[in-house]
């Protein structure tokens, strides 16, 4: 009749050591959880600033360190532009531009397309055929069409 008493009373302590163990870290969290005012540390104001500070120092390494990869991948794309003779694209698209404002220059309006052949007058285009044609008739129809 005892043994099982013992048995239950051993389980019970073990657990009452565990509750202990695991609420002696918790007891600053009851204290505010029941209304008690929160602790606090004196050292913290400085630590949280020690901490943005490593945060900002850490956050400058990291763009210099990736500003300088940056500036040598510049430097090889150069040496290869330089070796082939390509243009960057912002010197393509300025020199596009100058040419556009110098071809403007004095204009109100921006300027007109070249008109492709074919897509011109009509008037001179069919002049042009005619001609053509006139050059491979033999000379009587010459004469004849002439005429007219």
């Amino acid at each position: 009749n005892e043994l099982p008493m013992k048995k239950y009373a051993v389980r019970d302590f073990l657990f009452l050591i565990l509750s202990l163990f695991f609420l002696k870290g918790a007891t600053k969290d009851m204290g505010k959880m029941l209304g008690g005012e929160e602790e606090k540390d004196p050292d913290a104001d400085r630590k949280e600033e020690e901490r943005q500070e490593a945060l900002r120092q850490q956050e400058e390494e990291r763009k210099a360190k990736y500003a300088k990869m940056e500036s040598e991948r510049e430097s090889v794309r150069q040496g290869i532009r330089d070796k082939y003779g390509i243009k960057k694209k912002e010197e393509k698209e300025a020199e596009a531009q100058a040419a556009m404002e110098q071809a403007s220059e004095g204009s109100l309006t921006r300027p007109k397309k070249a008109i492709p052949a074919g897509c011109g007058n009509e008037e001179e285009e069919e002049e042009s055929i005619v001609d053509t044609v006139m050059k491979f008739l033999p000379g009587p129809l010459q004469d004849m069409f002439n005429k007219k």
